[in-house]
């Protein structure tokens, strides 16, 4: 298949992954696997990721046109985001922006355009379902029933595919090179949880997937620049994580802390917050702490 574009520069392939597809057979295999569908190589593909457009300070990872059809935004992420529609209907609106001529807009014909169809491949850390639809519409502030009625209305669907290992084998097996994507990444985070350094993770991981003929030619010929990005993606990821989880934590002491005002049991505060024991008795001594140096300082 010839590669009919000029936008798959280097300084648009923001992750590993935008840069393993960063290919059109390699796209076209993956958009099948993806949806079911059986696209003919004869269909010419277009990527039009846009690399100057940031949302959060990240790239698009993958924008391509099928045949002046379907218009494809993919993105791979390690956390997800509420926000992800809008991110999208952010970003579909500069593709359309980018694809017509300005003028075409005021003319009596109806533009045609390609049809969107949005999707994310999670493998965070985080526990996730299988397949999730995330809807525009989810963000939308409650209006009174008689507003409702009038109508109108904007929506855009996002699916969320989890390709952890051993999460929807039936179709990462259907696409070589995402199988092998994950399969990387599965063996980095092995190595890793075995107390390699990051460094050695990711290059002994490299080393395992050639010897066993597993994206062997991309990781050969890339594993320096490899190497580079999925340390600053992995550091990124964990960072998030980590605040995620203390962001949560937080939230669960709060919880806590207003469920001890209302005399609640400790056991049933460690089952609507998740703590442990320790740290709900570590709660109450905290409490009855201040409420001690408050009854000390009005006497």
């Amino acid at each position: 298949m010839e590669n009919n574009t000029t936008t798959a520069n280097k300084k648009y392939k923001s992750s590993v992954f935008a840069a393993l597809f960063n290919d059109l057979e390699k796209l076209l295999s993956l958009y099948n696997a993806l949806t079911g569908s059986n696209i003919s190589a004869d269909v010419p593909i277009r990527i039009v990721t846009l690399g100057a457009v940031l949302f959060m300070g990240r790239c698009n990872d993958i924008a391509f046109v099928l045949g002046d059809k379907i218009v494809v935004l993919l993105e791979h992420q390690s956390t997800i985001c509420g926000n992800m529609p809008l991110r999208l209907l952010l970003y579909v609106s500069r593709i359309y922006e980018a694809m017509i001529d300005n003028d075409a807009i005021y003319k009596k014909d109806t533009i045609k355009l390609p049809k969107p169809d949005f999707i994310v491949l999670y493998n965070g850390l985080e526990p996730y379902p299988d397949d999730v639809t995330l809807r525009l519409s989810d963000a939308y502030e409650s209006v009174p029933a008689e507003m409702e009625a009038l109508g109108g209305s904007l929506e855009l669907e996002v699916r969320v595919l989890n390709i952890n290992e051993g999460r929807n084998d039936e179709i990462v097996k259907k696409c070589e090179d995402l199988y092998g994507y994950v399969r990387f990444v599965g063996k980095v985070r092995t190595n890793s949880d075995k107390g390699m350094s990051l460094a050695d993770a990711i290059t002994t991981a490299a080393t395992e997937c050639i010897n066993e003929g597993i994206l062997a030619e991309f990781l050969a010929a890339n594993i320096t620049e490899v190497t580079s990005m999925l340390t600053e993606e992995w550091n990124l990821d964990r960072a998030l994580y980590v605040r995620g989880k203390e962001e949560r934590k937080e939230k669960s002491k709060e919880i806590a802390r207003n469920a001890l005002r209302k005399k609640m049991s400790v056991e049933d505060i460690i089952d609507i917050t998740g703590l442990s024991r320790a740290e709900v008795e570590d709660i109450i001594r905290s409490k009855e702490q201040h409420d001690n140096i408050a009854v000390a300082v009005q006497t």
